[in-house]
C-alpha cells in the first residue's frame, strides 16, 4: 500500500497540446488512462517484489505464527530460507502481483476523479483537496481489490509442510466454500479502510507539501525538467525518496494498529484465537490484551521502516521511467 499511495500522491501532468492535424496527440490523449495504469501497475510491481522479503516477514510477525513467534525481523528473515528455502520469501507474492495493477489503475482514476470534484462541487483546493481526494481513492481501490489481498495474506501465512492452500484459485475457493461465501473474502475490511482513510491522508498531505514546498523554494537543487516534457519540472530521484521515505513513516506509524488488526482478521480460521477475533474491536482486545502496544499493536512496525526506503525507491524511479516513457508529461 505505502508504494501504491505514494505514488498516487504525485501530481498527475496536464493534458499534452493537440497540435493541428496530429493523429499522434490525439492517441496519447485517448489512451491516457491505459497509459497511467501501466505505468503505476509496473512502478507498483517493482516496488512490491523488491520488498516481498519484508511484506512475508512482517505477516508472520504481525500474526504470531509459532514457527517464527520466538523471532525479531533480521532473525525471521534468516530462518526462513532454512526452513522454506529462498522462495519461501516470496510465497503470496503472485497473489499481490496480481493485485497491484488493478489497485494502481483504480487508485490512480479514482484520485483524479475524486480531486476534480472535491474542485469544482465543493470549491475546495491546495494540500486539503489532495488529502481528501487520496484518501477516498485509496479507500475505493481497497475495497475493489480486497479479496487478492485476503488470498496473499493467507499464502503468505503458510509454511513448509503445512499447507492449507495449494494455490491462489484454491484458496479462492476454499475461503469462498467454507468461510461464508462472497464476504468471506471481506474478513477484516474495516480496520482496513479505517486505517486507509489516515494512512493514505497523511501520505498525501505529507508528500505533497514537501514536494510543493521543495519545487517552490529550491527547483534548480531539488527538481529537474522531465525528459519527455521539459516543461514539466520533476523531483530528482533521491529527493523523490526522501520525500517518499518521511511520508510513509509518519503515515504507517499512526495507521499500523489497523493493518495489524487486518491481517489477523484475514488470516480467520488459520489462527487458533479466530472465535475470540470475530470483530475488529474483539481483535484490537485480544491484541492488546495478550501482547500489549510494542509486542502486539505495533509488533513489525520497525520491518515496516525497513521497507519504507527501498520500496519508494523502486516505486518512484521506476515510475517516473514509465511516465516518461509512456509520454504522460
Amino acid at each position: 500500500m505505502a508504494a501504491a499511495a505514494a505514488l498516487a500522491a504525485a501530481e498527475p501532468p496536464p493534458t499534452m497540446p493537440q497540435a493541428a492535424g496530429a493523429g499522434g496527440s490525439t492517441a496519447r490523449r485517448d489512451f491516457y488512462w491505459l497509459r497511467s495504469f501501466l505505468a503505476g501497475g509496473i512502478a507498483g510491481c517493482c516496488a512490491k517484489t523488491t520488498v516481498a522479503p519484508l511484506d512475508r516477514v512482517k505477516v508472520l510477525l504481525q500474526a504470531h505464527n509459532h514457527h517464527y513467534k520466538h523471532l525479531g525481523v533480521f532473525s525471521t528473515l534468516r530462518a526462513v530460507p532454512q526452513k522454506e528455502g529462498y522462495l519461501g520469501l516470496y510465497k503470496g507474492n503472485g497473489a499481490m502481483m496480481i493485485r497491484i495493477f488493478p489497485y494502481g489503475a483504480i487508485q490512480f482514476m479514482a484520485f483524479e476523479h475524486y480531486k476534480t470534484l472535491i474542485t469544482t462541487k465543493l470549491g475546495i483546493s491546495g494540500h486539503v483537496h489532495r488529502l481528501m481526494a487520496g484518501s477516498m481513492a485509496g479507500m475505493t481501490a481497497v475495497i475493489c481489490t480486497y479479496p487478492l489481498d485476503m488470498v496473499r495474506v493467507r499464502l503468505a501465512f503458510q509454511v513448509k509442510g503445512e499447507h492449507t492452500y495449494t494455490g491462489i484459485i484454491h484458496a479462492f475457493k476454499t475461503i469462498y466454500a467454507k468461510e461464508g461465501g462472497f464476504l468471506g473474502f471481506y474478513r477484516g475490511l474495516m480496520p482496513t479502510i479505517l486505517g486507509m482513510a489516515p494512512y493514505a491522508g497523511v501520505s498525501f498531505f505529507t508528500f505533497g507539501t514537501l514536494k510543493s514546498v521543495g519545487l517552490s523554494h529550491a527547483p534548480t537543487l531539488l527538481g529537474r525538467p522531465s525528459s519527455d516534457n521539459p516543461n514539466v519540472l520533476v523531483l530528482k530521484t533521491h529527493i523523490n525518496l526522501l520525500c517518499g521515505g518521511v511520508a510513509g513513516a509518519i503515515a504507517q506509524t499512526i495507521s499500523y494498529p489497523f493493518d495489524v488488526t487486518r491481517r489477523r482478521m484475514q488470516l480467520g480460521t488459520v489462527l487458533p484465537e479466530f472465535e475470540k477475533c470475530l470483530t475488529m474491536w474483539e481483535t484490537l482486545k485480544y491484541v492488546y490484551g495478550h501482547h500489549g502496544i510494542r509486542k502486539g499493536l505495533y509488533r513489525g512496525l520497525s520491518l515496516n521502516y525497513i521497507r519504507c526506503i527501498p520500496s519508494q525507491a523502486v516505486a518512484f524511479t521506476t515510475y517516473e521511467l514509465m511516465k516518461q516513457f509512456f509520454h504522460l508529461n
